[in-house]
């Protein structure tokens, strides 16, 4: 850091299992990359190229190979992943992650209806592969999923491979975890980690005021995703207490 303050919460270093970061890049640029890169490299853990923008991103490959560069992995959206299985094409799937060289897939059933059975034989047969990252969750804001079910998906995933389950709450941060509004459905969030463990979740939190909100709740090393690239500085502050809505949750006196 550039200079010194006391009270600070210890953060985690790379590679880490807690205070995990995910990023979420929506189509940036070569040079962008760049750029965020040589900012917030050291805060980035995992970048996920949404949805399904990889299929139209130039120069995909020289993308990943810049990521790779500075240690930082990269994955497909999951939306993408679901495009392949409603056509059938998980094999023509896994020939992608080795053409890219990726060790990390999203197993997802945001968008389509997969039987619970076969989501977590995929994520079997992928963690062969890859390290699976699988989410739960409905990008439908109309699904709303019991508690219950929240947490015997993520437990039976959890089981099957997974390394993390993922709260849904897409790049807007208004299903799944979250109310239209974008108020996180609290009550859901606290039931679940009564069951999951906090360092096996990974809570997406687009939203400034939801990662406010989990920061307080599970403190400065909570796992969360779908950040913007520009907000991963401003994130950082929020975890150390060095922005006006955490400012006093560290302090000792």
């Amino acid at each position: 850091m550039n200079y010194e303050l006391t009270d600070l919460p210890e953060r985690t270093r790379k590679p880490r299992q807690e205070g995990f970061t995910m990023a979420m890049d929506k189509g940036l640029s070569l040079r962008e990359v760049e750029d965020f890169i040589d900012v917030a490299s050291q805060y980035t853990d995992i970048v996920k190229l949404g949805w399904a923008t990889s299929y139209v991103t130039p120069k995909l490959h020289e993308k990943i190979e810049l990521y790779r560069s500075a240690n930082i992995p990269v994955y497909l959206g999951g939306t993408l992943f679901e495009a392949f299985i409603i056509r059938d094409q998980l094999d023509d799937y896994r020939k992608v992650l080795d053409k890219y060289k990726l060790e990390y897939a999203e197993v997802s059933d945001g968008s389509i209806e997969i039987d619970h059975g076969k989501k977590c034989e995929i994520i079997r047969t992928l963690c062969d592969q890859v390290t699976v990252l699988s989410e739960v969750g409905s990008k439908d804001a109309e699904k709303i999923i019991p508690p219950y079910q929240w947490i015997e998906l993520m437990q039976t995933e959890l089981e099957a491979g997974a390394w993390k389950v993922i709260g849904e709450a897409r790049e807007s941060g208004n299903v799944g975890l979250f109310r239209p509004t974008g108020e996180v459905r609290s009550g859901l969030v606290q039931e679940i980690l009564t069951q999951i463990p906090n360092d096996k979740i990974i809570w997406e939190a687009p939203q400034k005021e939801q990662q406010v909100w989990f920061v307080k709740l599970c403190g400065a090393n909570v796992n969360l995703g779908n950040i913007a690239p520009s907000e991963m500085i401003s994130l950082e502050t929020v975890r150390l207490g060095l922005r006006g809505d955490t400012f006093h949750l560290f302090l000792k006196n």
